[in-house]
């Protein structure tokens, strides 16, 4: 007899499920969490993110890449650590999207311009996040609720482990360059900025451009 412990459970309540499933299991536990509270984890970070997702926890559907919808993200800062702009990349396709924060970078403008931001994806396109301990996703619990998206944290200064989001950072330095007071940028020149990396051919992709990527699996709602 096959039995299936608790672990598989949870992820199959938390992770799978979508829409007002996951909202409604969130009005029925006494704790009104959205995802599990992992036991004996206590990160660098102290108490900020001992109930979140672990990148352990990730589904192995998102490491082989096949479905698109899930995004690694991090942010790109300024001199002195004074400004930011918020990275964000689809693992399938690499396609990237900006986030304009052009005040402080603290967790509640992170938060309310991701959700603006990803908040326009359809659906299909917002599976899961992956993002580093900082403090700015203080309030991803926000996040998660508002776009219905899980949001999975890597393990403590592993940035590795977010590649794609790493290796696209690197390209942004050419507009986004080092030393720079990057709240100069509106919202308008991040999305300018955005279009042409997305138009820019990529190996990985047999020389497409992610925004021909993103568009064909758009295109095929059996793939998305």
């Amino acid at each position: 007899m096959e039995r299936v412990c608790h672990k598989t459970i949870y992820q199959a309540l938390y992770v799978q499920g979508r829409g007002g499933l996951r909202r409604e299991l969130a009005k029925q536990l006494s704790t009104g969490r959205i995802q599990r509270k992992p036991r004996g984890t206590v990160d660098g970070r102290g108490k900020l993110y001992r109930e979140a997702f672990t990148i352990a926890e990730r589904p192995a559907i998102v490491e082989d890449r096949a479905v698109p919808g899930h995004w690694e993200g991090d942010l790109v800062v300024g001199t002195a650590n004074g400004s930011a702009v918020g990275t964000l990349v689809e693992r399938t396709t690499r396609f990237v999207m900006l986030l304009h924060i052009p005040g402080r970078h603290d967790a509640d403008s992170v938060a309310e311009a991701m959700i603006k931001q990803m908040g326009k994806l359809p659906e299909q396109l917002r599976q899961s996040l992956t993002w580093d301990r900082g403090v700015e996703m203080a309030r991803y619990r926000d996040i998660t609720l508002k776009l219905d998206m899980p949001i999975y944290f890597c393990d403590p200064h592993s940035p590795w482990q977010r590649g794609s989001n790493e290796n696209t950072n690197r390209l942004l330095r050419h507009w986004l360059t080092k030393g720079t007071d990057l709240s100069r940028f509106t919202a308008k020149d991040l999305d300018t900025i955005a279009a042409k990396l997305n138009a820019r051919p990529r190996p990985t992709l047999d020389l497409k451009t992610p925004a021909q990527a993103l568009a064909e699996q758009l295109a095929n709602p059996a793939a998305a």
